[in-house]
């Protein structure tokens, strides 16, 4: 049986978290939904999670998801990332760019696109 891939998701608004969750589930995806940033280092930490794309928010409260991202790169962890937000910026776009995102989506974002981003990110894993 082939390994599934594991999205992690990470973004503060439950309901849109639990919204994401289930339509990568109802597409095969085994996934790990996350409303806190700190939640996810301490797993990889631990070596209790697996991720082989992560799904961010940029605005996280405390910790952004840009801050996230250059925590695990720092960790040595390479995992595609999608960030996702709802307020688009230039200065948002461009720092994405620069960390090597795998896409930028601005909520409201259409399913087929998250797909299609998700899709595109495991090509390049």
């Amino acid at each position: 049986m082939a390994h599934r891939p594991t999205i992690c998701i990470v973004e503060d608004d439950t309901s849109l978290l639990h919204g994401l969750a289930r339509l990568l589930r109802g597409c095969g995806f085994e996934v790990e939904a996350f409303a806190c940033p700190e939640e996810v280092l301490r797993r990889l930490e631990a070596g209790s999670l697996h991720c082989t794309v992560l799904l961010l928010d940029i605005h996280l409260g405390e910790m952004s998801g840009f801050d996230l991202h250059n925590r695990l790169t720092k960790m040595g962890l390479s995992i595609p990332a999608i960030f996702m937000t709802g307020c688009d910026d230039a200065s948002h776009r461009e720092r994405a760019a620069q960390v090597g995102a795998a896409a930028y989506l601005v909520k409201p974002f259409e399913d087929i696109e998250l797909l299609g981003a998700i899709g595109a990110a495991l090509e390049k894993h």
